[in-house]
């Protein structure tokens, strides 16, 4: 048997094991779990003997076991599953002599294991049919039914006709977390081979219960998710084709569904009660409910239709305005001031003179926009005058963020072993931390490396390169801190790695960032063998990554009385965190030491950071045709880098010219920790992966901006980290412009943020085509919507002149001059008009580009009114 199995002889299994009694099993069971316990532990060279192996030893297993529970584990081990699909047929031939009831517990044991009951459909349908117990229906287990009807020959509608567990696994297409994927993978829903109209058709047949459908769908839709997981559950139900009193049955869940659905789910609930209340079967209070629900919604779409809706309702009923105006008090607080105005304009037709109607609008009239407030007055009397505020504007901005010290490096051995075990085996361990870890390690390595070693080796038992089945894997330098483990306990590669892989390297920063980082790990985990590192001097002494001169100097006066030599890749690091505070320069010139005197001109004009220049690269610089022209920016030299600095620490001094596009990635934390002091230039090199999310729809480029604004030396930001900003609030997705809105705040509540400088860097990124308005207009409008109109507004007085003179691309101009109105009336902004403002509001019609413009220039004229009046 073990023979058969070795050798992968599935077929032969049967026969095989059919002559052995219980003990023999037991027997056979043992060496079994050898053979699976000697290929878990077989390395990456054995995968082919693993995967002729698998099948056979998943089916003698499973023969084996006596208990149904025990069977199942079995058969869904991960390393059992070497393929998809298990070998069923030989599965069930094996369990031929089996009890019907023990068949039906381990059909049922199979369906709950979520990995896998997918997969196993078919063998459990063949259980459940041998034992003749209920079908299991799990989510895998729909999934897998599912599939296997869709992919089933023939058309769908008949395939289920003839399904003797139709009825037990159609409800649960609808409860399921995830969409059933043939469910979501229709194109016709009409067509009897796809699922809409399958269900369609039998519950036309009287197969499948047409009430319960309809529920299952609208009680799938009420649960939420988002547009397009609720999108095959829609198409049932249009597919179902509601009659009108099965939509009135479910009034409640329209209702519901237009408050808090995806705005496809709502606009459809939508027309369903615009047919109801059309027809007279929608009563005023509940279409007062529905309003008030959707008037909350930001999506304008919706907004105008039920606002068209109830102008159509009171038209026809002129008695249900009792009920319906007061819910227009809603729409007053609309975003969108055209919406105001269409809520103000529908009170005006169907008001009268109901007094208490008046009364009850005209204090809701304060959440108008002020262009609307004098035809409110005029409307709905002297109540509806705007509450007057006479205390001065106060802008709301994040508080500066404190410096956050890092914390003390690990006193004892034990703390060591505890932090450097857990940054090793995360993924997600902060720089703080790391450099934590670090310097303990070189400490404690210092002080008694075998007590180290006997406390660390424990605690990194799971890397492979202490496991002796895998160590030869080990031919290569280890990555950060399991480089200096390695060397504490004297683990040394079995080899050394191709020398093509060795001179590979990126075209941008990040590469050298790596390459200098572990040059810092590399010469440190040399040192320990010799013992002549007494700790680290580039440790941080602030979580960002910034090391305090004065500190610094400290730790090399240290050095001094112990005569130990300074690293020169440990020193060299140490210099990129310093604070450059001209206050620590004569203690450090006082050292009398070569790297006291570095030290000393580093913290003057040595140490100053690359210039950076800005260009324009041409569209057929890039690798996609069509790009528009994009800004890049590019460093110069660092003449005391390149000179003094060791190998991997030159690249970083060296000119750098902007690449095109930045391929790699890099935790950003990690990265300015690098270089805390030189966000400007960190901004530069990460320019290229900023501007590909506004332009090439990459994701994730902007996670560097808040952490380059809450770091760096005191002072307004530079030039590219400016720009770098205003390319991030362009991005195309809402993430990337939340980071880059953060970065924004951050620095205007540090008082860094040069507002003239960002419009100006936006107006031309909006020339060039590299942000789009309508994505810019977004961004802004979440800046304000925190409390900073005034800095928001001050951003896109230098923005406007460029779009409304003709000099950039028109669309979406409309939104960012809604935004700007909104900063200006808010933040009582006294300026004069933009260029081009006067002149755009005096266009005729009433686009949202004229209305806006109109609407700025007025609340500008308001407050130049304000102020000389109260100066008068």
């Amino acid at each position: 048997m073990l023979t058969a199995v070795r050798a992968g002889h599935t077929l032969r299994l049967p026969a095989l094991l059919a002559p052995l009694d219980r003990a023999g099993r037991r027997e056979l069971l043992a060496g079994l779990k050898e053979l699976r316990a000697e290929l878990r532990a077989s390395g990456w060279d054995r995968w082919q003997e693993r995967d002729r192996v698998s099948p056979a030893l998943l089916v003698a297993g499973a023969a084996c076991q006596t208990g149904a529970a025990a069977a199942a584990s079995w058969i869904g081990g991960r390393d059992m599953r070497r393929r998809r699909r298990i070998p069923d047929r030989e599965l069930l031939e094996v369990f031929g002599d089996r009890d019907p009831r023990w068949l039906g517990d381990l059909a049922h044991r199979l369906a709950a294991r979520s990995a896998t009951a997918q997969d196993d459909y078919p063998f459990v349908l063949e259980l459940v049919r041998r034992a003749g117990c209920p079908m299991p229906t799990g989510d895998g287990c729909v999934e897998g039914w599912a599939t296997a009807a869709w992919t089933e020959r023939g058309r769908l509608t008949d395939i289920l006709r003839r399904d003797p567990h139709l009825t037990a696994f159609v409800p649960r297409l609808f409860e399921t977390p995830e969409p059933v994927v043939s469910l979501a993978s229709h194109h016709d829903p009409g067509a009897p081979e796809e699922w809409p109209g399958a269900l369609t058709a039998l519950a036309a047949e009287g197969l499948l219960d047409r009430a319960a459908l309809l529920d299952a769908c609208t009680a799938r839709l009420l649960r939420g998710g988002t547009a397009l997981h609720l999108k095959p559950y829609r198409s049932v139900l249009e597919a179902l084709r509601p009659t009108p009193e099965e939509e009135r049955e479910r009034t409640a869940d329209w209702i519901a569904l237009t408050a808090d659905a995806p705005s496809p789910v709502a606009g459809h609930a939508q027309e369903v009660l615009a047919r109801l209340a059309t027809a007279g079967g929608l009563g005023p209070a509940r279409l007062a409910e529905m309003s008030a629900a959707v008037f909350f919604r930001p999506e304008k779409k919706l907004v105008r239709a039920q606002l068209v809706l109830l102008g159509k309702v009171l038209a026809r009923d002129p008695a249900a305005a009792p009920d319906l105006l007061p819910v227009l008090g809603e729409a007053f607080g609309h975003p969108d001031t055209d919406v105001q105005e269409r809520a103000l304009k529908l009170a005006a037709a169907h008001l009268g003179g109901d007094g208490s109607l008046r009364a009850e609008l005209a204090d809701r009239a304060h959440l108008l926009s002020a262009v609307h407030h004098a035809r409110a007055v005029a409307l709905l009397g002297a109540d509806a005058a705007p509450r007057e505020d006479t205390g001065p504007y106060e802008e709301i901005l994040p508080p500066s963020p404190l410096p956050e010290p890092l914390g003390a490096s690990p006193e004892s051995v034990e703390e060591t072993v505890q932090l450097v075990a857990a940054v090793v085996n995360s993924r997600t361990a902060s720089a703080e931390e790391y450099e934590r870890a670090f310097d303990g390690l070189v400490r404690h390595a210092h002080r008694d490396r075998a007590a180290l070693a006997v406390a660390l080796r424990p605690a990194l038992a799971d890397c492979y390169w202490l496991d002796p089945a895998r160590r030869h894997y080990y031919t290569d330098d280890l990555p950060g801190l399991e480089h200096v483990a390695a060397a504490v306990l004297d683990e040394r590669p079995s080899g050394s790695r191709p020398q093509a892989l060795a001179s590979w390297r990126s075209d941008c920063h990040h590469s050298d960032a790596f390459a200098a980082g572990h040059a810092r790990v590399a010469e440190a985990a040399r040192s320990l063998t010799a013992g002549t590192l007494p700790f680290l001097l580039a440790t941080p002494t602030l979580a960002n990554g910034t090391l305090d001169p004065h500190v610094l100097v400290t730790r090399l006066a240290e050095y001094a009385r112990l005569g130990a030599a300074p690293g020169p890749v440990d020193f060299a690091q140490a210099l990129l965190r310093v604070r450059r505070d001209a206050s620590a320069r004569p203690g450090a010139a006082a050292l009398g030491t070569p790297e006291g005197e570095r030290l000393a001109a580093w913290l003057g004009e040595a140490g100053l950071p690359a210039a950076v220049t800005r260009r324009t690269a041409p569209a057929g610089h890039h690798r996609y045709g069509g790009n528009p022209d994009r800004h890049v920016l590019d460093t110069g030299e660092r003449p005391v880098v390149v000179a003094e600095f060791p190998g991997p620490f030159r690249e970083l001094g060296k000119a750098r010219q902007a690449a095109g596009r930045c391929w790699d990635g890099e935790d950003p934390e990690t990265l300015i920790a690098l270089m805390p002091e030189d966000r400007d230039t960190l901004a530069a090199w990460s320019l290229a992966r900023i501007t590909s999310c506004a332009l090439d729809d990459e994701r994730g480029g902007t996670d560097v901006l808040p952490g380059l604004a809450a770091t760096g030396p005191a002072g307004p930001a530079g030039p590219a980290l400016h720009l770098a900003v205003a390319t991030g609030l362009g991005a195309r997705h809402a993430e990337d412009r939340l980071r880059s809105v953060d970065a924004l705040l951050t620095l205007a509540g540090r008082g860094e943020l040069d507002t003239a400088r960002l419009g100006a860097d936006l107006a031309e990124l909006l020339e060039l085509g590299t942000l789009k308005a309508g994505r810019l207009a977004d961004a802004l409008r979440t800046a304000a919507a925190t409390g900073a109109y005034a800095t928001t507004w001050a951003v896109l007085a230098g923005v406007l002149p460029a779009l409304l003179t003709g000099a950039a691309d028109p669309r979406g101009t409309g939104e960012l001059l809604e935004t700007a109105a909104e900063c200006a009336e808010q933040s009582r902004a006294v300026a004069e008009p933009p260029a081009g403002l006067d002149a755009t509001a005096a266009r005729a019609g009433r686009s949202r580009l004229v209305t806006q413009a109109a609407r700025l220039r007025d609340a500008l004229h308001r407050n130049r009114e304000a102020v000389a009046m109260a100066a008068g």
